[in-house]
């Protein structure tokens, strides 16, 4: 599987709230998603320093978020301010998570897979969409792009992974995130303003989604069953 440095999309801006967090993976690496009170998205490693625990399993108090297990608050740098069992020690500045660039664009959140400092900037445009639905498919990366190639047309440029897609006429986005070994995620737009009478689009193109996700993991399943046809038959 690639894992080059560039920049995935990680989750639909609406599917973060303002202070909360939620889990989430790029290639197989666990990755915090999470939302400061001001509604300001980043992206981190998700585990607290301490003892190793998700911080996505934690909780958002103002532009903090803490660990659930001892309750370690970490600023929006991830530099620990504050540690309940010693609340007047004065936190050494060793003590940090890892974090990576996180932006917003298409009505998606998008994070650097790589060092910040040496990053690129995102080159996905900037206009209105309206969200219809993350997808998760049980099936690689690779696999999930080639079945993709006769349906959609990357127009994402060489740094991002972003397609346009047509849904029985209607206009899709969708940014590819490489999940793990095994799983792809598909996050999915309709390009376009939001408006009150959008309703039964994104309706449509939820259902149609769904389908596609339905395609992928049966191309997918293709692909093992040759595969497994092909290791068996090797000496």
């Amino acid at each position: 599987m690639n894992t080059a440095d560039g920049w995935h999309a990680v989750s639909l801006s609406n599917g973060i709230e303002a202070g909360r967090s939620a889990g989430t993976q790029l290639f197989g690496k666990e990755i915090v998603i999470w939302r400061d009170n001001d509604g300001v998205a980043h992206a981190w490693e998700d585990r607290c320093p301490h003892r190793g625990m998700r911080l996505s399993f934690g909780f958002v108090r103002g532009n903090h978020i803490a660990c659930l297990y001892h309750g370690w608050q970490y600023d929006t740098a991830g530099q620990c301010r504050f540690i309940p069992a010693h609340p007047k020690l004065e936190v050494p500045s060793s003590i940090r998570v890892a974090t990576y660039a996180c932006e917003e664009r298409l009505g998606m959140l998008w994070m650097y897979s790589g060092e910040a400092v040496a990053r690129p900037e995102l080159s996905v445009m900037q206009r209105e969409v309206t969200p219809v639905r993350s997808i998760f498919v049980d099936s690689d990366i690779d696999t999930v792009r080639a079945a993709l190639v006769p349906r959609a047309q990357s127009i994402g440029g060489t740094d991002v992974a972003l397609l346009s897609l047509d849904a029985d006429g209607l206009p899709l986005l969708a940014a590819i995130q490489p999940y793990g070994s095994d799983k792809t995620a598909l996050h999915i737009v309709l390009d376009g303003p939001p408006a009150h009478d959008r309703g039964p689009q994104q309706t449509a193109a939820a259902i149609w989604a769904e389908e596609l996700r339905r395609d992928l993991e049966a191309a997918g399943a293709i692909v093992a069953a040759r595969n497994a046809v092909h290791h068996g038959a090797a000496p």
